[in-house]
């Protein structure tokens, strides 16, 4: 199975199907920016407003259908396991420090017939297995919803920039907002070239870690007779070794670049100056005040 085109995570996927390419990098960085800053002290209807728009940008960005359903479902899944482990984790579990509270409260609570438990699942015996009471606060299904809520949008938001945006061109954007500082003597060349070859660094890793899959699969080990020693131990040597291949790739790049006794680096020729279209200027336009409403509605609706 080809990971890198089955799916691309991180990689730019060419193509004139998307409006999503047409939106100017600069702006992108601050939609990037948005959905990675906002969920931070943010409450639950905020998160999930979030992945919901995420959900809908996906559907309406005219992008294949190839390029990110794979991707897509792997991240759904992904983030709702991560939020039920997350929820039955922090299930009754009681704080260490309690605030100062009414001493009538208790009463008050009574009076009212409030529930402190959001789920309460009883004992229940199935056969000879008896299950244990299960008691879900409204905290731990808050915090259940916020980790898988989070995961999905710092993944999927970034993945979509990724995926129609040249890496050069946001290396760019960056270098146009870190302009300021070059005036201080800041090396910002030298630290964005950095970042584009960490960018372009990824695809690297997931070859790296496709051709340990396909050798691990060729061999066809059978994990029953090893036994659960030997299984981890063949586990741990498949790592170091997908370790020690990315490792001697950077060592290659670093000999490759070290090789040059001179290496001009200018990120200002990385954009490709063109001229202004009408659609582009309609869609940067709907782009800025889809930021301002968006900023407008994190202050009314996405507090705690």
């Amino acid at each position: 199975m080809n990971f890198i085109t089955q799916f691309p995570l991180g990689q730019y996927v060419d193509g004139d199907k998307s409006w999503l390419r047409i939106i100017d990098s600069r702006l992108k960085l601050i939609l990037i920016s948005f959905f990675l800053i906002s969920p931070i002290w943010a409450g639950s209807f905020w998160r999930i407003a979030l992945v919901l728009s995420l959900i809908l940008i996906t559907f309406l960005s005219f992008l294949p259908l190839r390029v990110w359903w794979r991707s897509f479902l792997l991240l759904i899944f992904l983030s709702v396991f991560v939020g039920i482990l997350t929820l039955l984790a922090s299930s009754s579990i009681t704080p260490l420090a309690a605030p100062l509270r009414d001493p009538d409260e208790l009463n008050i609570i009574l009076q009212n017939n409030d529930n402190w438990n959001f789920i309460e699942l009883p004992i229940r015996k199935i056969g000879f297995l008896n299950i244990r009471p299960l008691k879900i606060s409204h905290e731990a299904f808050e915090l259940g919803i916020k980790t898988s809520t989070l995961l999905f949008t710092v993944v999927h938001s970034v993945n979509l920039i990724l995926l129609t945006t040249l890496k050069e061109d946001l290396v760019w954007a960056m270098s146009w907002y870190l302009k300021p500082l070059r005036k201080v003597g800041l090396p910002i060349d030298k630290w964005l070239f950095q970042l584009l070859l960490a960018l372009r660094f990824i695809p690297l890793v997931q070859e790296e870690f496709q051709n340990i899959f396909k050798a691990f699969s060729v061999r066809s080990i059978n994990f029953r007779n090893l036994g659960f020693k030997k299984s981890v131990s063949v586990v741990i040597d498949m790592t170091e070794r997908l370790f020690l291949n990315i490792l001697l790739r950077v060592e290659q790049g670093a000999d490759a670049l070290a090789a040059k006794n001179y290496f001009d680096v200018r990120i200002s020729k990385f954009k490709i100056l063109e001229t202004p279209k009408i659609l582009s200027l309609i869609v940067n336009t709907l782009s800025i005040l889809f930021i301002c409403l968006a900023i407008f509605l994190r202050k009314q609706y996405g507090a705690l």
